[in-house]
């Protein structure tokens, strides 16, 4: 075994590039074992959890670049540690033209796109509010990537912005799409009428790809991160974007997404809502329709409804049918139950979009008894310890006790292969739920990436004498680059059963397990 840890001083990547980065290189034969990364307080705890740090790595700054490699041989430690130096150095090939192109500095960035009016900003958390701060002084909209910013900066950058007549998405925020453009995370979608605010990341993603699948199209998608409609930040971001969208010629429907709000921002959202004209769409996730319908708005009970009334309500003339199970799902929901052992009784769900877990929890809890996920609010559903339970669990593996210092597992599925493989050995098991993101940021095969573990799930269970049923959505469109029809058919290939929706997901499992 070959390990070394080098530190490179004053060399700065962001953190998306790095965790990608990271990610292909334990892919590696001979690898056991990466951490690429920016010299942060984490980012070394991270380097002693899997006993890689060194004296040197943990006297280094949040400047500086750290290469650490745990390789079978001196060869593949070499080939992996060349491989690095390719992959960066990519940013600053083509004889020095690329260079040119990648400013490193806001400042540097302006001074060379004059007509620049938005910034993407991912730098380690504790450096996140002062580059925000630049770009609002310099009349710059702001996406903000970063995490670890804390909620008295979150607000006093979002009351600056709003002063100032900006946005600021974020701190957090994973995706968006302003004027057809995927920003992060995001899915490649048709250009329509529909405009869309999010709380939430991957229920914005499953609302746009739901919208594009009937027929319909995205005007503007903007993230406003998850904390905005706390009590302590009062929806600055979702107000402004509603004030935004409402000016803008190209919107015809507003549609609001968020995990549950706080009720008193929930209130001030709603009498916002009942002073405009444009229709509004709501899926507050555990939201009061009544209260919606009260202010004149339409209640999207899940992410699949709130897509399908958006649509109807973007083109009078549509009308969409209701998504019943096909002929050939309700079969193998019954193909399902039918190989499932009396003591066979609970789902694991793992999930690397949140808002979709929180989506299935608010499904699933009364369908199966004594639920419990990391994403639950209410105590009696709220998971003490993420790594020992027995019962009905769903996990967002996208949480940071999972993530920290380590790629999301919609780009490094990494932590969801160990979990598959260790829920197939609770005997108990029935069901494993997952879900695949697909579009810009995400991994380039998230099922391929998978079907090994699923493969070896299936024979652990075969070799006691057991079956367990996987059961799957993918949130994507076809115009992703990932291509949705050949992630679809290697799952079903595998024996996994592929809903269309996160919510018939959810269903299906509900009714295997009946």
């Amino acid at each position: 075994m070959v390990s070394n840890t080098v530190i490179r001083q004053n060399s700065y990547y962001d953190s998306v590039t790095l965790m990608s980065l990271s990610s292909k290189i334990t892919d590696l034969e001979g690898i056991e074992d990466a951490v690429i990364s920016m010299g942060t307080d984490m980012n070394k705890e991270l380097l002693q959890n899997v006993g890689l740090d060194t004296e040197e790595s943990m006297n280094s700054k949040g400047s500086d670049l750290i290469i650490a490699i745990k390789a079978d041989n001196q060869e593949s430690y070499e080939k992996a540690y060349k491989k690095v130096d390719e992959l960066l150095n990519y940013k600053n090939s083509d004889n020095g033209e690329r260079e040119k192109k990648n400013p490193k500095t806001i400042s540097d960035a302006i001074n060379r796109i004059e007509e620049a009016n938005m910034v993407v900003i991912s730098v380690p958390g504790e450096y996140a509010a002062r580059e925000v701060d630049k770009a609002l002084d310099n009349n710059l909209h702001v996406m903000l990537f970063s995490d670890n910013v804390s909620i008295e900066d979150e607000v006093r950058l979002k009351k600056k912005a709003r002063d100032k007549g900006l946005l600021v998405m974020g701190p957090d925020c994973g995706t968006a799409s302003i004027n057809n453009t995927g920003l992060c995370f995001s899915n490649k979608v048709n250009e329509g009428n529909i405009g869309l605010v999010a709380a939430s990341g991957t229920g914005l993603q499953e609302v746009m790809v739901q919208i594009d699948r009937l027929g319909g199209g995205i005007s503007q998608a903007i993230g406003t991160g998850g904390r905005d409609l706390k009590e302590e930040v009062g929806g600055i971001m979702m107000l402004e974007s509603i004030n935004a969208l409402e000016k803008d010629n190209s919107t015809d429907v507003i549609v609001l997404i968020s995990k549950p709000p706080a009720k008193s921002v929930e209130k001030k959202i709603l009498e916002r809502v009942s002073e405009i004209d444009t229709p509004v769409v709501v899926s507050f996730i555990e939201g009061d329709s009544k209260e919606v319908e009260k202010v004149g708005a339409t209640f999207g009970y899940n992410l699949y409804d709130t897509a399908k009334k958006a649509v109807e309500l973007s083109d009078k003339n549509k009308k969409i049918d209701t998504n019943e199970n096909s002929n050939e799902l309700k079969q193998q929901i019954i193909d399902g139950k039918e190989k499932l052992k009396d003591g066979q009784k609970y789902v694991r769900g793992l999930y690397g979009g949140g808002t979709l877990c929180a989506e299935s929890l608010s499904i699933l809890r009364d369908k199966l008894d004594g639920i419990k996920s990391n994403v639950a609010k209410g105590d009696e559903e709220k998971l003490e310890n993420v790594e020992d339970y027995l019962g009905n669990v769903l996990l967002d593996l996208g949480e940071d006790e999972f993530t920290q210092g380590r790629p999301h597992p919609m780009i490094d599925p990494t932590i969801r292969l160990s979990k598959i493989k260790k829920e197939v050995k609770d005997e108990s098991v029935g069901v494993i739920l997952l879900d695949f993101e697909l579009g810009y940021g995400s991994h380039e095969n998230p099922v391929g990436a998978t079907l090994p573990a699923i493969e070896e799930a299936k024979q652990i269970a075969k070799d006691n004498n057991r079956e367990v049923i996987f059961v799957a959505y993918i949130c994507g469109t076809d115009k992703d680059k990932q291509n949705l029809d050949k992630q679809t058919k290697m799952l079903k290939d595998a024996g996994v059963i592929v809903a269309d929706s996160n919510v018939q997901a959810a269903n299906t499992v509900a009714e295997i397990l009946a």
